[in-house]
């Protein structure tokens, strides 16, 4: 949804920008999003491969073969990732009034098991898993986005709201429990973040007798931010990831020129 050649070739064929993007954040830091032609490209009703790296459903977990080269330092990123969910869901939302644009919270809560053997790294946690299709640019449905997921033992909070270029914003405050029930809950009034140092603007929502403050902040780019949040609320500490999109910054053609350093292509 980000590639620049899929926007600068006229957006013709989808399955010629394909890309497989990993982050890895702390002491090892690694960043992964190298585009691949349809060539690099095979998948069924049960995996997806991209170049090296590929994606299959096993029938109780996804199943992620990673095996890509970090830029703009070249290290390898190699490893295998499973994500076993736990509620899912059978619920999507309509993000604009026209119906161009699509979310689906697929697995709000999953275990997941990560090892790494280039960096050398292993750990197990929980995972979060969704889904964003569309059949128009980002940038033409909108203007700017805030997004976040926390995990709290009654389930998962997800509040979603856009600024859409036409017609009513979409803001969404749901809990999704274990069981893969959903609560559509009251949205809760904005607290402003601290803005990043390209001058992304950050806010979230959360009750008004509650305290949010940004941990780190592991994504900074000139048009999207992701940070790591901590909530405070009734005695209750929550930890969130949280992100920001400025579409208007990614329309513009400066930043469109950054990004091949960052999203470098390959046959």
């Amino acid at each position: 949804m980000f590639s620049p050649y899929y926007a600068w070739r006229g957006r013709r064929d989808p399955d010629d920008h394909v890309a497989v993007n990993v982050a890895l954040y702390g002491r090892r830091r690694r960043w992964t999003m190298t585009e691949r032609g349809r060539d690099s490209l095979g998948r069924n009703e049960m995996s997806l491969t991209v170049g090296s790296s590929w994606f299959a459903w096993d029938g109780t977990a996804l199943v992620i073969h990673l095996d890509e080269v970090a830029v703009p330092v070249p290290r390898r990123v190699l490893g295998l990732i499973r994500i076993e969910p736990r509620p899912m869901p059978a619920v999507g939302f309509v993000l604009d009034e026209a119906g161009r644009h699509h979310w689906r919270p697929i697995a709000p809560r999953a275990r997941i098991e990560v090892e790494m053997r280039d960096p050398a790294l292993h750990w197990t946690g929980t995972a979060y898993l969704d889904a964003n299709h569309g059949s128009e640019p980002l940038e033409a449905g909108f203007r700017s986005w805030q997004w976040s997921r926390a995990h709290t033992p009654e389930g998962t909070v997800i509040v979603y709201e856009t600024d859409p270029r036409q017609g009513p914003p979409f803001a969404r405050c749901l809990r999704i429990a274990d069981d893969g029930s959903v609560d559509d809950m009251a949205m809760p009034p904005p607290r402003a973040l601290p803005t990043t140092p390209w001058g992304i603007r950050r806010s979230t929502r959360i009750p008004l007798d509650a305290a949010a403050d940004v941990v780190r902040t592991l994504e900074d780019s000139p048009f999207y931010a992701r940070s790591l949040l901590h909530l405070s609320w009734k005695g209750r500490k929550v930890a969130a990831v949280h992100e920001s999109l400025d579409l208007d910054r990614f329309a513009r053609q400066w930043v469109r020129l950054l990004l091949p350093f960052r999203m470098p292509r390959r046959p």
